[in-house]
């Protein structure tokens, strides 16, 4: 047996991880980020072999991690957790400043963020183990608390996108649903509900292209509710 609502219970945070340089850089939403030993500091990092943040972050040998408040905006959760790097650069427009290793640090959002080199990498399957060694630390705004994956969750109503660790695919686990009846999709970054009753207009029947009116998530990530 296995109860799904039990992985729940294991506590994360929600992160932005970077990497590249002034030239190419690019981050994604990640809610797999840990200390792993004090002396030196390392932490490691989670990330889905077919996110684009993965190639750079083993191109450069360097990666930071943007710690962000708990009231983060809809549209930074949706820009970097559920649109990829590959059709857009996810920088442009953002504050950001550029570490020691050169890579790029999101600070939209952020109450603290870390810089690592890369020292070792972990195969797992689907994702990469990036270990890194802390090059430097920054606390932004100690009055803020941070946004944990329980918050983001159960207050903000949010789910994780496929590429991430902690993904369940309930609709292949739910198996068939009634056909015929009109039906909510929910965008699992800022939580709003697209209703076909209230719209008049089945979710099918937009167009691909079409995007979450409140954080510009894609068409393709809602999740049936």
């Amino acid at each position: 047996m296995i109860d799904f609502e039990a992985f729940y219970k294991i506590t994360y945070g929600l992160f932005i991880v970077s990497s590249g340089d002034s030239v190419k850089g690019n981050g994604f939403i990640s809610n797999t980020v840990f200390q792993v030993t004090a002396e030196p500091p390392q932490f490691a990092v989670a990330c889905n072999k077919k996110n684009f943040t993965s190639g750079i972050i083993a191109q450069k040998k360097a990666f930071s991690v943007s710690i962000l408040e708990q009231d983060t905006a809809p549209d930074i959760l949706g820009r970097f957790g559920f649109k990829s790097g590959r059709d857009f650069d996810k920088l442009e427009g953002m504050s950001v400043n550029y570490g020691k290793t050169g890579v790029p640090i999101v600070l939209n959002a952020a109450i603290a963020y870390i810089e690592c080199t890369l020292v070792n990498t972990i195969d797992t399957g689907t994702h990469l183990i990036f270990i890194g060694e802390l090059v430097q630390s920054v606390l932004l705004d100690k009055s803020k608390d941070p946004l944990t994956y329980l918050y983001y969750r159960q207050v903000r109503k949010g789910s994780a996108p496929a590429n991430a660790p902690t993904y369940i695919d309930l609709a292949r686990i739910d198996a068939a649903k009634p056909t015929g009846i009109l039906k909510k999709y929910k965008c699992p970054a800022c939580g709003y509900i697209y209703d076909e009753e209230k719209e008049n207009v089945r979710f099918s029947e937009l167009p691909d292209s079409w995007t979450c009116p409140v954080c510009g998530t894609e068409k393709s990530e809602f999740i049936e509710v």
